[in-house]
């Protein structure tokens, strides 16, 4: 298994119809549109405001491979 989360028939019968929709996605493309329209500053500044949200523990990986 890969993580990913399994559908059931609904959900993916409500997915197609939410991908059909103009105008979901007209509102999708807007947002993606608005995201890409900030500078390198601002994403380091997104960054740095959400670092407490994130599980800073490196995990334990043992390994005898010390090739470049």
């Amino acid at each position: 298994m890969n993580g990913s989360i399994i559908l059931n028939d609904d959900e993916k019968q409500e997915m197609v119809e939410d991908a059909k929709d103009k105008k979901r996605g007209e509102v999708f493309n807007a947002a993606r549109y608005l995201s890409q329209q900030g500078s390198l500053d601002d994403y380091i500044d997104f960054l740095s405001e959400n670092m407490v949200f994130v599980r800073s523990v490196p995990s334990k990986k043992i390994t005898k491979n010390f090739r470049l």
